[in-house]
């Protein structure tokens, strides 16, 4: 089966997992918006992007390289330079996990809003930051382990549905402030059982990968070489959105805290949806780079660029028309939200326009090549809001949020072509396909 029409079927498969989900997600945060109020949602939303953050910290920036070092380990058959590196990102967890419950509470409180409203669950708060944690390595490791549903699932399905029983375990309390509290409990059991699970499933699937190569001294400053600018890019890539609420906290009241961070998920959804395509493709990518296959390497990221942008363009037009009705469940007044969707919508399309450049800079090692591009997005992104959210509320923090996300794709796009010769944008698959049409056909002997 050629490439693309795998990464379409299994993108399909990992997106509907991700579209049923979701689903039950939606279906909790609007019981919410509907039962208690928008306000009480707006606090949820806030609670949940802290944790999500502070999850992608804790491994330390080890489970954004996780599918790397693991498909690069599985390809050379280096089970135990595999089994050196998942200890020391999960000793990181725990750590990192520990500090965070003892220490954590009088440090979160300084920092404003979102740090405040933390700090009043900050035990279920604490156990649902540490459950994601490992549910992040863990799903990196499965998936560069060419087992995409183990590890994605979990994320995808699961801990969605743990939300959807921590909402119903919070309508048990008797008070509003107390099933704020109970969701949270629920949340942060479920999703630590669902981790436990996905653990014990990657312990059996890591026996496939022998054992027999001693790993080699020195990898672990190339594990840090390569997560330091990892986790910078995927708290500014992957929980852009969560950052954004944290910075938005503080210039939009609560309702509409709620309704854009209704919209960021149904953003994250589309996202899932793109971003999978290449997640699908790293460990292909790797195996055609480990080989010197330039050709390979290069037509598969061409391949996987034009699954990409054919998809989030489709998902951008549904998302346009549908959401309306979508935004609809959660309440009238949340139909504000529409049309700043649409925008944050386009923003995925330009994205995948632009291609997979921090993943080729890392095959190509050089990860912190992305860092200059990052912080730009960054600051676009904070600027954007302090200039335009006081004027013009939510399409102000969307339009914010199109202009960092254009920047920062456009400025790391030029820096792959500096750096290592190749456009990863549709530009240069489209280019091969036009250049394959016209070719002429061989003559007749």
């Amino acid at each position: 089966m050629a490439i693309w029409k795998r990464l379409a079927s299994q993108s399909a498969m990992l997106f509907a997992s991700r579209l049923f989900g979701a689903a039950l997600t939606f279906v909790a945060q609007a019981a919410i918006a509907r039962v208690y109020s928008s306000a009480v949602l707006g606090e949820y939303l806030l609670i949940m992007a802290t944790t999500n953050l502070i999850a992608v910290v804790m491994p330390l920036g080890f489970e954004t390289v996780g599918t790397y070092f693991t498909a690069e380990y599985r390809a050379r058959g280096e089970g135990r330079q595999l089994w050196a590196f998942l200890r020391r990102s999960y000793g990181h967890i725990v750590i990192v996990g520990l500090l965070l419950l003892v220490f954590g509470a009088p440090v979160a409180s300084m920092f404003g809003e979102p740090g405040k409203v933390f700090a009043s669950h900050w035990a279920p708060a604490c156990l649902l930051a540490f459950s994601t944690a490992t549910i992040f390595v863990t799903g990196a490791v499965l998936i560069g382990l060419k087992r995409p549903l183990a590890g994605f699932f979990p994320d995808a399905i699961f801990r969605p549905v743990a939300v959807f029983a921590g909402f119903l375990l919070g309508l048990a309390a008797t008070t509003r402030a107390a099933s704020l509290d109970y969701l949270i409990w629920g949340v942060g059991l479920g999703v630590a059982t669902v981790a436990a699970l996905q653990f014990v499933y990657l312990i059996s699937a890591l026996r496939s990968v022998p054992t027999d190569v001693p790993a080699r001294h020195g990898e672990a400053r190339r594990w840090w070489r390569f997560a330091a600018p990892w986790v910078i890019i995927t708290l500014a890539t992957d929980f852009f959105f969560d950052l954004d609420l944290l910075v938005l906290s503080n210039l939009l009241n609560r309702d509409e805290l709620a309704i854009f961070g209704v919209c960021t998920r149904f953003f994250a959804l589309v996202s899932f949806g793109v971003g999978v395509v290449y997640s699908l493709t790293l460990p292909d990518m790797f195996e055609s780079e480990v080989m010197a296959d330039r050709v390979g390497f290069h037509r598969k990221v061409g391949d996987a660029n034009l699954v990409a942008s054919g998809l989030s363009v489709l998902l951008f037009l549904v998302v346009a028309v549908g959401s309306p009705v979508a935004l609809l469940l959660f309440g009238p007044a949340f139909l504000a939200g529409a049309a700043p969707l649409a925008v944050l919508c386009l923003a995925l399309v330009v994205r995948s326009v632009f291609g997979p450049a921090s993943l080729v800079l890392s095959v190509h090692d050089k990860p912190y090549a992305t860092l200059p591009s990052v912080a730009l997005g960054v600051v676009a992104l904070i600027a954007g809001n302090l200039l335009l959210v006081p004027h013009f509320g939510l399409m102000g923090a969307a339009i914010a949020a199109l202009v960092s996300i254009t920047l920062w794709s456009a400025a790391q796009w030029l820096t792959v072509m500096r750096i290592a010769g190749v456009d990863v944008s549709i530009r240069a698959r489209l280019i091969r396909l036009r250049g394959a049409a016209v070719a002429p056909a061989p003559a007749a002997e």
